[in-house]
């Protein structure tokens, strides 16, 4: 054991005592800034770069620090803090996605009349009438790579050459029967109003036996063309009479007559994204073009010949169809601030702040039960 001397311990009381031996605390913490700042923060990443003379066409963290500083007079912000205040209100403001807006007076009307036919398509099936959505996939590549591709192995995906082949486009015209999720095909190099009339007979021979045809399709013009109301008005049993069709107007009210054996139902202007074909031709895309490595003309047409009846006979289901024709409501508006609240993090209040009630007012409207 080691004495200490008794001036010793004086000494060590003295410093302990001594206000120069105190570092002073900081009379505002840095990093707490008032709300009126951080409200500045959202407002101006809500913004557009061009109204505060950015050059750039969308924020980054070094141009919010800096504008922040020397437009609004504000303290300066940390990159991180700025992070951290745009991921509170989860706003990203260096992300952007495409958005189409439709500007049909008679949105929710055809939307909702569409929805109700894929509701019915399965009674309908059972008393012998088909729905079906058809569409054009145009402008499929038929590609060859330069270089053989190279097979996957453990620990490496499969390298696909850069360099490529063409041998030209072709264009498959769908349809896409919604009861059973069977499809019905034409593969040809345009698509022309005579080639889609072409393709609705086929089909309509193809069902023969079904007792009527509801038809969804989109307002393309080789849609509702003069050649396709003949062979409507042929494959209806009605007279067709030229100088009453002149117009595009009464092209679709003959189609859409629901007294004929083939209704035409067409979706919004902007609105295609309702046609179930769609979600037929996204599967395409994945499975067979994405990656696809074709010889010539000869070998695409007969492996898609040969894809389309693998799926027809293997494949083929009917899709769920979720969507009512009401308006689509964000599920969580603060995705990132409910998952921080989830995972119980003590700086993240389940209550909203006052400048988040501010910016983000509740909807008119709430998500209807099902």
């Amino acid at each position: 054991m080691i004495a200490i001397p008794s001036d010793a311990g004086a000494n060590a009381s003295s410093l302990r005592a001594s206000p120069a031996c105190k570092t002073p605390h900081a009379p505002d913490d840095p990093g707490v800034f008032p709300p009126d700042e951080l409200t500045a923060v959202v407002s101006l990443a809500t913004s557009k770069t061009e109204e505060h003379d950015q050059p750039a066409t969308r924020w980054n963290l070094d141009d919010l620090a800096a504008t922040i500083v020397n437009e609004a007079r504000h303290r300066a912000m940390s990159r991180s803090t700025i992070w951290r205040v745009l991921d509170g209100a989860d706003i990203k403001p260096h992300k952007s996605v495409y958005w189409l807006n439709s500007h049909d007076p008679d949105f929710d009307a055809k939307a909702q009349a569409i929805c109700r036919l894929y509701l019915d398509a399965p009674r309908l099936y059972q008393q012998g009438r088909l729905v079906i959505c058809c569409d054009e996939k145009t402008g499929m590549q038929i590609l060859q790579r330069k270089y053989p591709t190279q097979p996957a192995r453990p620990g490496h995906p499969e390298k696909q050459e850069f360099e490529y082949i063409r041998h030209g486009t072709r264009t498959l015209i769908t349809s896409f029967v919604v009861a059973t999720g069977e499809v019905v095909w034409d593969l040809g190099p345009t698509r022309t109003s005579v080639d889609f009339a072409r393709h609705i007979g086929q089909v309509a021979c193809y069902f023969r036996h079904a007792s009527g045809f509801d038809w969804v399709v989109d307002n393309l013009n080789t849609h509702w063309s003069m050649e396709v109301c003949e062979w409507i008005a042929a494959f209806s049993d009605v007279s067709f009479n030229p100088w009453e069709l002149r117009t595009g107007r009464q092209r679709r009210a003959f189609l859409s007559d629901a007294t004929h054996k083939h209704v035409f139902h067409f979706t919004p202007k902007h609105g295609s994204w309702l046609n179930q074909v769609e979600l037929w031709f996204s599967v395409l895309s994945r499975r067979f073009l994405r990656r696809g490595d074709y010889a010539g003309v000869t070998e695409f047409e007969y492996r898609l010949q040969v894809f389309l009846e693998e799926y027809n006979w293997r494949h083929a289901h009917p899709y769920r169809w979720t969507y009512t024709g009401e308006p689509l409501v964000r599920g969580t508006p603060f995705a990132q601030s409910r998952r921080q609240q989830q995972h119980g993090r003590a700086w993240v209040s389940r209550r909203r702040s006052c400048w988040e009630r501010v910016l983000y007012p509740p909807r008119p409207y709430k998500r209807q039960a099902a």
